[in-house]
């Protein structure tokens, strides 16, 4: 996959009481994520080229992809492909982001949601509520 052409589409700051270390954990383990994302776990292999996978509460595959950049507790980029057969066509492959930096006494965590197409403002308002 050709990234050089993946253009943000979305980008999402927020700031955390947290380590950066914590902040990774809660992106990286299903057992922290199914407790911010909608009770999904996220299970990613922690090297380029390792699988990334969201599984819904039942354990029925969500989302899977594959990680393109991880450089812990800094940054992980991967992959990001639903399993929504409506929307697999319109939305193609989609590039995720996680910049996650200290920033005084809290961490400053940057999500870069990017697409290699234009999209639509529908399509991407499932990408701002999640």
């Amino acid at each position: 996959m050709n990234i050089a052409k993946f253009k943000p589409a979305i980008v999402y700051t927020i700031y955390i009481a947290s380590t950066t270390e914590k902040v990774w954990q809660a992106l990286t383990s299903a057992e922290f994520s199914r407790k911010y994302f909608f009770g999904n776990a996220v299970e990613v292999d922690l090297r380029v080229g390792g699988a990334y996978v969201v599984r819904t509460a039942d354990g029925s595959l969500h989302i899977s992809g594959e990680v393109i950049e991880c450089d812990p507790p800094k940054r992980l980029t991967m992959t990001f492909n639903v399993n929504w057969p409506a929307l697999i066509e319109k939305l193609g492959p989609t590039l995720v982001t996680y910049e996650i930096e200290p920033f005084g006494e809290v961490v400053k965590l940057t999500l870069l949601q990017s697409h290699d197409r234009p999209l639509s403002d529908d399509i991407l308002s499932g990408g701002r509520q999640g």
